[in-house]
This record gives C-alpha cells, structure tokens and sequence, in this order.
C-alpha cells in the first residue's frame, strides 16, 4: 500500500530544481515540488501549501484541515500500534513509546 504523508511547505531550497523543506510533525525533508506547481502556482508560491508527499515527492496539494485531520489519525494509528505491541510482549518499532498494560486483579 502506498501513503501519503501530509506536510507543509516552509521553504524552497532550489526554485530551479523545485525541491521544498517540507515540515511533517516537527521533522523536515526536502522533497521535490514539481507535481503541485503550474503555470497558475509557480514554486515560489508554494510557501505554506499542504501537500501529500510520498517517496521524496509532493504528490498534490491538499486542505490544511484535511492535512491536520489526516495527521491526527496517523498519531492514533501509531499509538494504537504500540499498545496492540505492547500487549503481545513484542517491542514496539522505533521512534514510538509502547504504553504500559496494566497488570489484572
């Protein structure tokens, strides 16, 4: 399956190459921005944009309320994923914290 991670424009790196800094959850990449720039939205406008980035590239352009929403639900799904580690006994994958399962009766 493939995923697109939303993230936010906050600085062109190389107008003529079109790569971005793009900031997800407080972790930045430069990333290629040529499929969400035109005629009409030029790389120097994309400063601020939300963007759907995959492997390297901003896909499209999306909704700062999309973006959030869908951020939002990405954290839950980590979180959930550390507790269903947790409860199995199996280590939770890198860069989340499983939560402690309380012990029964």
């Amino acid at each position: 399956m493939c995923l697109g991670i939303p993230g936010q424009i906050v600085a062109i790196t190389s107008e003529p190459n079109k790569l971005a800094m793009v900031e997800v959850l407080g972790v930045r990449r430069e990333v290629n921005i040529t499929c969400v720039v035109n005629d009409g939205h030029p790389v120097a406008a994309c400063v601020g944009d939300w963007v759907l980035v995959h492997v390297g590239f901003a896909m499209s352009r999306i909704d700062e309320a999309e973006a959030r929403l869908t951020l939002e639900l990405l954290q839950q799904l980590g979180e959930a994923q550390a507790e269903l580690q947790a409860m199995r006994g199996t280590p939770a994958a890198p860069g989340t914290a499983p939560h402690p399962v309380p012990a029964s009766g």
